[in-house]
C-alpha cells in the first residue's frame, strides 16, 4: 500500500472533502478535520467487496461463527484478550450503540458521566436521552491530561448510573495506563456504576503504549462494562457502518440485544460484514504500516511547531489515535477568532477544540491521517499565517 499517495476525495458524497461549503464556509481548504482517512483500504478489503458485489444478490445477511472467530482472533492477537464468542453483539456503528445502551440501562434524569474534553457525540447521547450529563474534567498538565481521581470518586458518590469512556481517549490522544484503568474500574464497581468503553481507537496506539481494554481487567469488571468496538477506524471503513460489542452480563446483552432488534438496528449490512471479515484477517501489515505514516505525521507537526512555532502553539503528547490537539492559547483568540484564522489565513479546516467541551476551548483537533505531503503544507500555511499575525 502506498500512503503517500494524493487520491481525489472530492465528489464522492465525503464528509469530510465535499462538505466543506456547509461546515467551513470555505472550500480552498486544506481538510484536516473529521475522523476519516485519506487512505485507501487494505487491498484485501477492496478486492473482498468487489468478489461480494460480483455475486449481485444483496439480501438480508447474518453474522455467522467464522466472523466471531476472526473478531476473537484479533482481540488475543492484539490485544491479548481472550474473549468467547457468546459475549459478542453487533450494531451499525459504535454511537448507535451507545445510545441503545443508555437507553436501555438508565432512565430520563440519571447522572452520566463523562471526561472532558471529549468526543462531541457523547454529549448528543446524554442531552438527546433527556440525561443529567455530569463532566468530570481531566487535568492538563505539561502537555498531557491526566483524571482527577479525587473529583472522580467524589462525582460518582452522587448517584451516577453510567461512565462513558474513552479509551484511547479522542481528542487528547491519552492511552490510560493499566494503574488508571485499575482505578476507574474499582471505583465504577464500588459505586455500582456502569461503564460503557468506547475502544473504537484501540488498534491506533503508538509504540512504547499498550491499549488496555478495560474489561479484561477482572471477571468483576468484565460485567461491570460493555465495550464498544470496530474495525472502522482502524482500517478506514467508517462509511460501511460494522461495529460490536462484548457484553459478558448475560441479562445486559440480551437487552442490549433486543433493543437493537426492536429498532431494526441488529444486522450488520452485507459490504459492512464483508470488509470486517477482510480486515481482521488480513489487514495486520498494512495496519503496522499505517502506524509508521501516522508517527511520522505526528513528529513532522511536532518537529514545525517546536522549531517555528514554540512560542505561539504546542501539540499535547499523544500517545494514540490519528487526532492531534493542539494548545492554541499563546495565539490569544477566542474560540471564533481562532476558527476564523485557520480557515480564513491559514486555509486549513481543523475541529474547533469547544466542541469538545467548554475544557477544549481554544485548542484545535487535527487529522494527521493522510499523505505526509499534506500534513506538511498545513504546517506550512498554519507558519505562514501566524508570522503574519507579528
Amino acid at each position: 500500500m502506498n500512503f503517500q499517495q494524493v487520491y481525489n476525495r472530492k465528489d464522492t458524497n465525503s464528509v469530510k472533502w465535499d462538505n466543506l461549503s456547509e461546515v467551513f464556509k470555505a472550500d480552498d481548504i486544506i481538510p484536516l478535520w473529521i475522523a476519516d482517512m485519506d487512505f485507501k483500504a487494505p487491498n484485501e478489503v477492496n478486492d473482498a467487496i468487489i468478489r461480494r458485489a460480483k455475486h449481485g444478490i444483496y439480501g438480508y445477511t447474518m453474522v455467522n461463527d467464522k466472523t466471531k472467530k476472526l473478531i476473537l482472533n484479533w482481540l488475543k492477537n492484539r490485544h491479548q484478550w481472550h474473549v468467547s464468542k457468546d459475549v459478542i453483539t453487533f450494531s451499525p456503528n459504535v454511537i448507535m450503540g451507545l445510545h441503545h445502551a443508555i437507553q436501555s440501562f438508565t432512565e430520563q434524569e440519571d447522572k452520566i458521566m463523562i471526561q472532558t474534553p471529549v468526543y462531541t457525540p457523547f454529549f448528543n447521547i446524554i442531552k438527546n436521552n433527556k440525561r443529567h450529563m455530569i463532566e468530570n474534567p481531566l487535568i492538563y498538565e505539561n502537555h498531557t491530561y491526566k483524571i482527577d481521581f479525587n473529583l472522580f470518586e467524589e462525582q460518582l458518590k452522587q448517584g451516577v448510573k453510567a461512565f462513558i469512556m474513552c479509551s484511547p481517549h479522542n481528542p487528547v490522544g491519552r492511552v490510560w495506563k493499566k494503574s488508571e484503568l485499575t482505578k476507574i474500574a474499582e471505583l465504577c464497581v464500588k459505586y455500582n456504576v456502569l461503564i460503557l468503553s468506547d475502544e473504537i481507537h484501540a488498534d491506533l496506539v503508538f509504540e512504547g503504549n499498550k491499549h488496555i481494554p478495560i474489561a479484561s481487567l477482572s471477571e468483576e469488571i468484565a460485567h461491570q462494562t460493555i465495550t464498544f468496538m470496530s474495525p472502522t477506524k482502524t482500517f478506514n471503513l467508517a462509511g460501511l457502518q460494522a461495529s460490536y460489542m462484548i457484553v459478558y452480563d448475560k441479562k445486559k446483552q440480551s437487552k442490549m440485544q433486543q433493543a437493537l432488534t426492536n429498532s431494526g438496528a441488529g444486522m450488520l449490512n452485507t459490504m459492512g460484514l464483508t470488509a470486517l471479515e477482510s480486515a481482521y484477517e488480513y489487514g495486520e501489515s498494512w495496519l503496522n504500516e499505517l502506524m509508521k505514516v501516522i508517527n511520522h505525521n505526528k513528529r513532522v507537526v511536532e518537529n514545525v511547531i517546536k522549531n517555528k512555532l514554540n512560542d505561539k502553539l504546542s501539540v499535547v503528547a499523544s500517545e494514540g489515535t490519528y487526532l492531534l490537539w493542539i494548545d492554541c492559547q499563546q495565539l490569544q483568540m477566542d474560540d471564533h477568532q481562532l476558527q476564523q484564522f485557520m480557515v480564513e489565513k491559514a486555509k486549513v479546516g481543523l475541529n474547533r477544540g469547544i466542541s469538545y467541551g467548554k475544557d477544549g476551548s481554544q485548542f484545535m483537533r487535527m487529522n494527521i491521517a493522510c499523505p505526509t505531503k499534506t500534513v506538511e503544507q498545513a504546517m506550512e500555511q498554519i507558519v505562514s499565517a501566524i508570522r503574519l499575525l507579528t
